[in-house]
C-alpha cells in the first residue's frame, strides 16, 4: 500500500482544492470485489479501482485489491466483525457523501456483490437522496462461490432444481423451504447455527440432510467440514468453525469431493 493513505475512520473534508477554484463533483461507485480471491473482481470493477481517489473497504474485500490503487489515493477501513462495527452504518453512508461532495471518485469495494446481503441497497440510496451519481458494478457472490470451491453446485439435475440464500441473523429461515431437493445456503451463520440447526429441525426437515461448512472460501486457508443436519451444530463446534463461513444444506452436498459422513454419536 505505499503511496496511498489509510485511515480506518472518517477523517477531515474530501480532496483539497486551490483557493477559489470550484470543487468538482466526485461519484460513488459500490464495486463487487468477489469472495476471496482477488483475480474474480471483474474487469469494470478494477479500472474504477485504478482510477480512484477514496477507496472505502470491508474486511471480506480482498485487500490484495488496494494495490491496484493510484498512488495518493484516500484507502478507509469500515471493516464489521461480529459484534463490532468499526464505523456503523449510517457513518458509512455519510462518508460515501461527503467524499462525493467534495469531488472525489469513491470506490465502495465490498466483498462478495454488494447487493447480497450487502447493505449495498442502503449506500445507494443514500447516495441518489445526496444528489451523488452512483454506479453498481456486480460481484461474484459468496453464496454461490464458495460453495462451488468445494464441488458443491447449488443446482443440479435430479438433486436441487432451486436454491435460498438467506442471513441466519434473520428469522427467515423459518419461511424458506425445508427439503433436500432445494438447497438452502446461510450467510453469516457461525454465530447462530445452533438456533439454525435448532429450527429446521422444529420444521420437519430431514435429520439426515447433508450439511456443509465451508470457511474462508476461496482463500489460501479454506477448509471444508461435511456432515448431516442432525449433527451440524455439534460437528462444527467439534472442529472450532469460524467465520467466515458459508453452510450448504442440501442432497447437492454430496457432489463434492469432499463429502464424508460425519456423525456424532447419541445426536
Amino acid at each position: 500500500m505505499s503511496g496511498r493513505r489509510a485511515t480506518t475512520a472518517p477523517p477531515g473534508p474530501g480532496s483539497p482544492t486551490a483557493p477559489g477554484e470550484p470543487r468538482a463533483r466526485g461519484s460513488v461507485a459500490l464495486v463487487g470485489a468477489g469472495p476471496g480471491e482477488a483475480s474474480l473482481i471483474t474487469v469494470r470493477g478494477l479500472d474504477l479501482l485504478r482510477r480512484a481517489d477514496v477507496v472505502v473497504i470491508d474486511r471480506l474485500a480482498p485487500h490484495e485489491l488496494l494495490e491496484h490503487c493510484p498512488p495518493g489515493a484516500e484507502v478507509i477501513d469500515v471493516s464489521k466483525r461480529p459484534g463490532h462495527h468499526l464505523v456503523p452504518q449510517d457513518g458509512i453512508d455519510a462518508l460515501l457523501v461527503e467524499r462525493a461532495r467534495g469531488g472525489a471518485r469513491v470506490v465502495r469495494l465490498k466483498g462478495g456483490d454488494p447487493f447480497v446481503l450487502g447493505r449495498g441497497g442502503e449506500e445507494v440510496q443514500a447516495c441518489r437522496e445526496a444528489g451523488i451519481d452512483v454506479e453498481v458494478v456486480p460481484g461474484v457472490t459468496s453464496a454461490v462461490a464458495v460453495p462451488a470451491a468445494a464441488g458443491i453446485p447449488v443446482t443440479h439435475r435430479g438433486l436441487a432444481r432451486g436454491f435460498s440464500v438467506v442471513s441466519a441473523h434473520e428469522d427467515l429461515i423459518s419461511t424458506v423451504p425445508a427439503r433436500r431437493d432445494h438447497t438452502l445456503v446461510l450467510l453469516m451463520g457461525v454465530t447462530h447455527l445452533a438456533r439454525s440447526v435448532s429450527i429446521l429441525l422444529g420444521r420437519g426437515a430431514d435429520p439426515l440432510t447433508p450439511a456443509a461448512v465451508v470457511e474462508s472460501g476461496l482463500r489460501p486457508d479454506q477448509r471444508v467440514t461435511t456432515t448431516i443436519l442432525r449433527c451440524l451444530t455439534e460437528v462444527a463446534a467439534s472442529v472450532g468453525v469460524a467465520a467466515p463461513a458459508v453452510i450448504v444444506l442440501g442432497d447437492v452436498v454430496t457432489l463434492s469431493p469432499l463429502w464424508e459422513h460425519r456423525v456424532i454419536t447419541g445426536s
